[in-house]
């Protein structure tokens, strides 16, 4: 009988497919254009809220909350002696701070927070938009990493990523 238990008790521990993120991790990423750095951030207790300036243009907010900030960054490399060739493209999310499988597509993606950054001297071009048309798909990976699934499109501005496939390691670095 207590065989039985022990077994029991493993296989219900192995099974967990829910993640609970409690430290920042950071990690670069593997798929990203060659003409630049590519991240991945998980910021613990944390909220984000997206506001807008006097002229129109969102920006985001992080403050002190019970969610986890899932933030991938790219960075163009600079063009050597050129003034303001600096090029950043940021996707938020905000995910549960115990995070679990997940599947979302189109307006659904709204329900983490999706949103797309394009930094630049891009007059006109610039700001943070809602992502509105996609598909998001978080799956287990194993006891201390889960994979990442985006594809997605913002109407608003060009944009240099438009996939993310990402596997994300709970172990900070």
């Amino acid at each position: 009988m207590r065989t039985i238990f022990i077994v029991c008790m493993m296989f219900m521990i192995s099974c967990k497919s829910n993640y609970t993120v409690n430290q920042h991790i950071n990690q670069e990423v593997t798929n990203c254009p060659k003409n630049g750095t590519c991240s991945i951030e998980l910021i613990a207790n944390k909220a984000i809220v997206f506001k807008m300036d006097n002229i129109g243009i969102m920006y985001p907010v992080i403050s002190k909350g019970d969610k986890t900030i899932l933030k991938y960054t790219y960075k163009k490399n600079e063009i050597p002696n050129t003034q303001d060739s600096y090029y950043t493209e940021i996707v938020y999310a905000e995910l549960p701070t115990t995070i679990s499988p997940i599947e979302l597509t189109n307006e659904a993606l709204q329900d983490i927070k999706l949103y797309f950054g394009r930094l630049c001297y891009c007059k006109g071009e610039t700001g943070y938009f809602a992502i509105k048309s996609g598909d998001f798909k978080l799956t287990k990976n194993d006891k201390s990493s889960f994979n990442i699934d985006f594809n997605f499109k913002v109407s608003e501005v060009p944009q240099v990523i438009s996939k993310i496939h990402e596997t994300i390691s709970l172990k900070s670095n």
